[in-house]
């Protein structure tokens, strides 16, 4: 007998949700399969239907945000301010935590690279010489730069608008830390 779909789906989604939240507060090392199980109200077997481990189930998860970042992106037409397109789109992406889990304290230098190279943020540079030598450099503190406020910004738990964090953003980009920082002192302008 064949379990209905969307039970199938809520169970698989139970078993993401408190992964996420387990990654979100310890290494992925530290999490075992009984605990994810035990908390999702069901036991090991049941979790070895969905996942053949926890790193397939790792890999389910970031290949769930990158169909949706690629989704949301190819859904849009991106406007000027590019990287707050790309903002949006990691915003939109997935639910916040399972994005904190994974870009959080714990979660892996391997999803920020995948992310790097499977988001095709250097199109969201306009007018940007890609004949350049020096083109990878910049494209690579481009991307590492929104990826780090972004993270930061998730961790802070969103304490600037969207607005707020573009506007940072934006001049950062455009004037560099000088205007916020004054002989020791941190202009909030």
């Amino acid at each position: 007998m064949n379990k209905q779909p969307e039970i199938t789906d809520k169970t698989r989604q139970t078993f993401v949700n408190v992964f996420c939240d387990l990654y979100s507060q310890k290494p992925i090392e530290k999490i075992s399969i009984q605990e994810i199980a035990h908390k999702s109200g069901y036991n090991r077997s049941t979790f070895y239907q969905y996942f053949t481990d926890i790193y397939a189930l790792l890999d389910y998860v970031e290949e769930c945000v990158l169909k949706s970042i690629h989704e949301e992106m190819a859904s849009r037409e991106l406007s000027t301010h590019t990287f707050q397109d790309a903002l949006q789109c990691l915003e939109n992406a997935e639910e916040i935590s399972v994005l904190q889990a994974l870009l959080g304290d714990y979660g892996s230098v391997h999803f920020v690279e995948r992310l790097k190279r499977e988001i095709p943020f250097e199109k969201l540079i306009a007018d940007f010489p890609t004949n350049d030598s020096l083109a990878p450099y910049l494209i690579e503190f481009y991307i590492s730069t929104l990826i780090s406020l972004f993270r930061l910004w998730i961790r802070n738990g969103k304490d600037l608008s969207s607005e707020e964090l573009v506007k940072l953003i934006d001049s950062l980009f455009a004037n560099g830390i000088k205007p916020y920082y004054f002989f020791g002192t941190v202009n909030k302008g």
